[in-house]
């Protein structure tokens, strides 16, 4: 029996006038480990007439990780943060109890063509720390675990792994690690993974018992101990998951949270915009969806 339990393709979605491919929630399977939404930006070739320009929002019980494979992002929110994203660095913002951000096209690239490349992704909070302070922190890419093992190069984005640890402050078991490999060769990582696994193909191909998979897809594993396949040459692919909770949680939007009632409170003070605005980014703002957004993880 194949270890691939699920195939999720890329299903296209806005985020104003932005589009991307949405990996999760997918309706069969809502979070990998506490991972729970993950989107692919682009590739998209912007003029000097576009930007990306994602305004004010609210999100409460997550951290958010931002990883750039092309492009830059300026990043603003109400704890007076202001920090360029560039490749290869990540942005992890815990919002807890409530927090607001904005992600922009930098002042000095926006009349200028510009590229956007990279991966926006949700982390859920466990129960016990979904009403924390929010916080931010900033990894530059040369302080992300790299290293080289059988012609294949590994970096640990985010968590634990092959006895490394990331220093971006996670706050559950989980992790996500790049694999490159310019050759075809057998990967074996099962030993080195637990929880519930995922394997995002960004470009090239693996091949899993005589099955060939494409670019743009996820593949949910039945079994992460049992992470075995065989990595085309020039292909790049994440690998997320981790200990997946027993609670469970709900979206509204951009909240999450294992209490409808913590979500219902949040929602109402983004409608009655309630809060101290983003320094520098506090003329405009993401007005909350009239449709129903809400829906489970499970």
């Amino acid at each position: 029996m194949s270890n691939i339990s699920l195939i999720i393709e890329e299903k296209a979605a806005s985020i104003g006038k932005f589009m991307v491919g949405r990996l999760l929630p997918f309706r069969q399977k809502r979070m990998i480990g506490p991972f729970i939404f993950i989107d692919h930006m682009g590739p998209v070739k912007l003029n000097e007439r576009e930007n990306f320009d994602v305004m004010p929002h609210p999100h409460i019980g997550l951290s958010t990780l931002t990883f750039l494979f092309e492009g830059s992002i300026m990043h603003r929110d109400t704890l007076g943060t202001e920090i360029e994203i560039k490749p290869g660095a990540v942005n992890w913002m815990t919002a807890g109890k409530w927090i607001v951000h904005s992600e922009r096209t930098p002042d000095y690239l926006r009349h200028s063509d510009k590229l956007m490349h990279g991966l926006q992704i949700w982390v859920a909070l466990p129960k016990d720390l979904e009403q924390m302070e929010p916080e931010f922190c900033h990894i530059n890419k040369e302080d992300i675990p790299a290293w080289t093992d059988g012609g294949i190069q590994y970096r640990l984005i985010a968590g634990e792994a092959f006895g490394r640890k990331s220093p971006v402050p996670v706050y559950s078991k989980l992790y996500m690690i790049e694999l490159k490999s310019t050759t075809e060769q057998v990967v074996d990582l099962g030993k080195h993974l637990y929880g519930e696994s995922g394997i995002y193909i960004l470009n090239g191909a693996i091949q899993s018992e005589e099955n060939v998979y494409a670019a743009k897809q996820l593949l949910v594993a039945h079994d992460s101990t049992l992470c075995t396949f065989t990595i085309g040459a020039n292909t790049t692919i994440y690998i997320f998951g981790g200990e997946p909770f027993k609670e469970e949680r709900f979206i509204d939007w951009n909240f999450v949270s294992s209490d409808k009632e913590l979500i219902r409170v949040a929602k109402q003070k983004w409608l009655e915009q309630d809060y101290e605005g983003i320094k520098g980014d506090d003329t405009e703002f993401v007005p909350y969806p009239t449709f129903n957004t809400s829906l489970k993880t499970k």
